[in-house]
């Protein structure tokens, strides 16, 4: 993340309203960013690798002392000239929980502020009931806080993600058939009820993208996409460095994009969506079908088979990598990516996909974004879940520390 100077923005003269708090915040994400990577750090050396002038970093690590996040550890040794105060991320200042609840498996993660992982869970998801689900998560989330030898009210903040579209203002989360009763009215409700503490949501793909950035190969990358391939299509889109959920939280949403051979006027495909139908992993038993592979499939058979060199899954994976070349030159024509991140079930087979992949779209598309398969796998979405509970916990111990603070003054 990018920081900014207070005097350098301001240009010598006034800034606008709101950008001073909103600098500090970017500071003092910077900062704390910085000092979990690499600290122990002095003043100066924070000063050194991030650019800010010395007041500011002054002003950025007084900040963060008070709201118990950075802490003093001492004084550096063996340079010339008199030692300075060394400070290091206080992990143990929060602990958050993230959830990712999926059609097939339900995972929960408890870290502390530093991001490292003490305990996690990974369970068959019980989606007969969105009741019965909502109970698992908050069993799975009270578990691994024992687990980590925590009490529940140590937790500062959960992060749940599934698949479908956060609704804030009915909150619902909508477009989510795979998961039945997932997206009635109350749901969200439901959930904060079972959890008892603050909840932040999100959709699952969005989360395996931020995962991706705080993780994976993300990391540096100002304007990527995740592709997520296995039972859906779903995209998630960081640009500029930030997650972009368009006006209304749909953007990435491409399994609705009218891309494939059916009738996207069809009921039936609308709901699902017709590049859904086109290049999720159901595709790929399809095209191994009308390829003249015999039962039993499933997409691992097919791809196990291609890799022995089976004709018809050759095929067939040939095919679903056109039909996803097809999607991320749609893509490409618009924001422009500079990497794609394959994941999900199909996604796993990334290494039989890509060059075919590859090829398709240079013959598509005057615009050829490298595509990388995920090296986080099935912990992307987790990992996501995790890295924005900690981004809402440090914010919310910002705000508790300058609340005291204007107590106290």
């Amino acid at each position: 993340m990018d920081v900014v100077d207070i005097a350098d923005a301001a240009g010598g003269g006034t800034p606008a309203p709101g950008v001073p708090s909103l600098l500090r915040s970017i500071n003092q994400r910077s900062v704390l960013e910085l000092i979990r990577r690499h600290g122990p750090l002095s003043r100066a050396q924070v000063a050194r690798v991030s650019g800010l002038s010395k007041p500011t970093v002054s002003q950025v690590l007084s900040q963060l002392t008070r709201a118990d996040l950075v802490r003093q550890v001492g004084r550096s040794r063996g340079a010339k000239g008199p030692s300075a105060l060394l400070y290091e991320l206080n992990a143990r200042a929060g602990w958050v929980v993230g959830i990712d609840v999926g059609r097939r498996w339900l995972r929960a993660a408890v870290a502390d502020l530093s991001g490292e992982v003490l305990a996690r869970r990974d369970e068959r998801a019980r989606v007969r009931s969105a009741a019965t689900l909502v109970a698992q998560v908050g069993e799975a989330a009270r578990t691994v806080a024992r687990q980590a030898g925590l009490r529940w009210n140590q937790v500062t903040q959960a992060t749940v993600g599934s698949p479908g579209v956060f609704d804030p203002e009915q909150g619902l989360v909508a477009m989510a058939p795979n998961l039945p009763g997932w997206g009635r009215h109350g749901l969200v409700e439901a959930l904060r009820e079972e959890l008892g503490i603050t909840v932040t949501f999100e959709n699952d793909v969005n989360l395996a993208a931020l995962g991706e950035q705080a993780r994976g190969l993300g990391q540096g990358v100002r304007d990527f996409v995740y592709l997520w391939v296995g039972t859906g299509v779903g995209l998630g889109l960081v640009l500029n460095g930030q997650l972009y959920r368009g006006s209304r939280g749909a953007a990435g949403e491409i399994a609705y994009l009218p891309i494939g051979p059916a009738d996207p006027h069809d009921p039936a495909v609308r709901r699902r969506g017709l590049y859904e139908e086109t290049a999720a992993g159901a595709s790929i038993v399809r095209l191994a079908k009308e390829a003249g592979m015999g039962p039993p499939l499933n997409a691992e058979r097919v791809f196990a088979a291609a890799r022995r060199g089976v004709p018809a899954a050759t095929a067939a994976v040939r095919a679903e990598a056109a039909n996803l070349a097809l999607g991320i030159a749609a893509v490409a024509a618009v924001v422009d990516p500079e990497l794609v991140i394959l994941g999900g079930g199909v996604g796993r087979s990334g290494d039989l996909l890509v060059p075919a992949l590859e090829e398709e779209l240079r013959r598509l598309s005057p615009f050829h974004p490298r595509v990388a398969v995920s090296t986080l796998g099935d912990d992307a979405v987790l990992l996501g879940a995790v890295a924005t509970a900690l981004g809402a916990a440090r914010r919310r111990l910002f705000a508790r520390s300058r609340q005291v603070k204007e107590s106290i003054g």
